[in-house]
């Protein structure tokens, strides 16, 4: 039995809920998905519930308070990447009035185009992170069970 289950898929109301279906689908790599879900409520307080501009200004001190917290999964990589990410995001939003709008832009894309884009502009989003994410936002994309072809 896997150590995962389907995700559901649900498009986010605004950019922190696309940011935060992010965040979640980078930590979950590599780790059980269990335990990243269980703890998830933790990671929402932890990182200002996601607010784009909030963990886009995060700095060092905010690093080790996240590094010091048991209530999250404790990896620097994967927390580094979030504020990258977060910081990534923002420049997307300047650019395209939304991530929703992002990836409106990209509607015209086949799902290895959008893929490869994605993996290019975001930290630590390899091929099963940038599926999950799109899985979860309600994008197009294929069915789960070929998620890895």
């Amino acid at each position: 039995m896997p150590s995962y289950e389907i995700p559901p898929r649900d498009k986010p109301a605004g950019d922190n809920g696309y940011f935060e279906q992010l965040t979640k689908a980078v930590f979950q790599v590599g780790f059980s998905w269990q335990v990243v879900n269980n703890k998830w409520p933790e990671f929402q307080k932890a990182f200002d519930y996601f607010d784009v501009d909030t963990v886009a200004g995060y700095d060092e001190r905010d690093v080790d308070r996240l590094l010091s917290n048991e209530g999250i999964v404790r990896n620097a990589r994967k927390i580094e990447a979030t504020i990258a990410n977060a910081r990534e995001c923002r420049r997307i939003i300047d650019e395209h009035g939304s991530l929703h709008a992002y990836l409106r832009s990209m509607d015209d894309w086949t799902y290895p185009q959008r893929r490869k884009e994605l993996a290019k502009r975001f930290r630590n989003a390899g091929p099963t992170s940038v599926f999950t994410f799109l899985h979860c936002v309600d994008e197009e994309v294929p069915a789960w069970e070929d998620r890895n072809k």
